[in-house]
């Protein structure tokens, strides 16, 4: 599924389930041994999923241990990205000398589970953007892809600053037609090869009950 959003030189899988007992190295099972087993499953089938994609790659495997705000710790010469939901399981890869950096999220497709909630990750001129949406393609919950599409910019943007990025610190466009989205930062980004950087373009997919939405900065 997640092929249809990220193309090569990006290796990508995906796994719909997890094993009884994942397969995980010592150091994995140590980052989860206090988590409820539904945790230590879903930790251990997406890390499975991303030392198949970095094999793709010729990279060897190796533990994938969380580091810095929780974001995997990738082997040196690798950017990529991860993303869990009930029932699916994603990794996306590439070489860094291909790639910048990678954004991947997925979730439930439904609605957010309240109006607070809505208005607590959206800008006010997202929220009339989503009654637009909503008035276009009413098949589609358009709060949950924003919301995705906010986690895939966060993924993205976490490697090149290293810090942070608010709900409130983006503002997010969506195209119905083509599945698109784009970014506009509103705090200084980071210098990326010489240009700070001012945003991110995404593409999004509602598939098997799944909103996935992804980005990727290919050198």
């Amino acid at each position: 599924m997640i092929g249809k959003l990220l193309p090569p030189p990006i290796a990508v899988r995906e796994a719909f389930g997890d094993p009884k007992v994942p397969e995980m190295y010592p150091e994995e099972r140590a980052a989860v041994a206090n988590a409820v087993p539904e945790r230590q499953r879903e930790f251990g089938t997406v890390r499975a999923c991303a030392r198949e994609a970095l094999g793709e790659l010729g990279f060897a495997p190796g533990p994938i241990l969380p580091g810095a705000a929780r974001a995997p710790q990738w082997p040196d010469g690798a950017v990529g990205a991860m993303t869990h939901c009930r029932g699916y399981r994603a990794a996306a890869v590439a070489r860094a000398a291909d790639v910048l950096t990678i954004g991947l999220d997925a979730e439930p497709h439904l609605p957010l589970p309240d109006r607070g909630v809505r208005d607590l990750v959206t800008l006010p001129e997202e929220r009339v953007e989503l009654d637009r949406l909503a008035s276009v393609r009413p098949d589609v919950c358009w709060d949950r892809l924003l919301f995705s599409a906010k986690e895939s910019v966060y993924k993205a943007w976490y490697p090149l600053a290293r810090r942070w990025l608010d709900f409130e610190e983006a503002v997010l466009t969506i195209d119905p037609d083509d599945a698109t989205f784009h970014a506009r930062l509103l705090v200084d980004g980071p210098v990326v090869d010489g240009q700070p950087l001012k945003g991110f373009d995404g593409r999004w997919l509602v598939e098997s009950g799944l909103v996935v939405t992804a980005i990727a900065m290919v050198r």
